[in-house]
């Protein structure tokens, strides 16, 4: 991560910072590993995990809409942009059929199905946004 080198009474000492997590820093010392306590809490650096705070109207069934069949809700891996809906409500698909395609992070991602089944619902259409939860389909036993 980041190199220092200090003198303490005359004594010269390499330090580096390997890893910071919550409030403890895994330092090297002249060749020795520490883990330090710091004072402070750190702000975490990781990037934050988008998802929505709302449920939009239509997208999300009711639990009166929900029938009593197996059902697998598929939900978008990651957010992005949906550039290929590949099948519409009713269709029949096996395990590894190919489902959505979508846009995240200038990369196509495919998104296949996770078991055999019926389409019930499709909750999103070419070129709407998710984020990374959303319920894209509905796929019945």
């Amino acid at each position: 991560m980041k190199k220092f080198k200090f003198t303490i009474n005359g004594n010269v000492y390499d330090a580096e910072v390997l890893k910071i997590e919550d409030n403890i820093a895994k330092v090297e010392i002249n060749g020795t590993k520490y883990n330090v306590e710091i004072d402070r809490q750190i702000a975490p650096t990781k990037t934050p995990k988008l998802v929505r705070s709302y449920k939009p109207a239509g997208m999300v069934p009711t639990v009166e809409e929900k029938s009593t069949v197996a059902e697998t809700k598929l939900k978008s891996p990651l957010p992005g942009i949906i550039v290929d809906v590949l099948v519409s409500e009713g269709s029949v698909v096996k395990k590894g059929d190919r489902l959505v395609v979508l846009e995240a992070m200038k990369m196509e991602n495919n998104i296949d199905a996770p078991s055999d089944g019926t389409i019930k619902r499709v909750f999103f259409k070419k070129g709407d946004s998710v984020l990374e939860g959303d319920i894209l389909m509905e796929i019945g036993g």
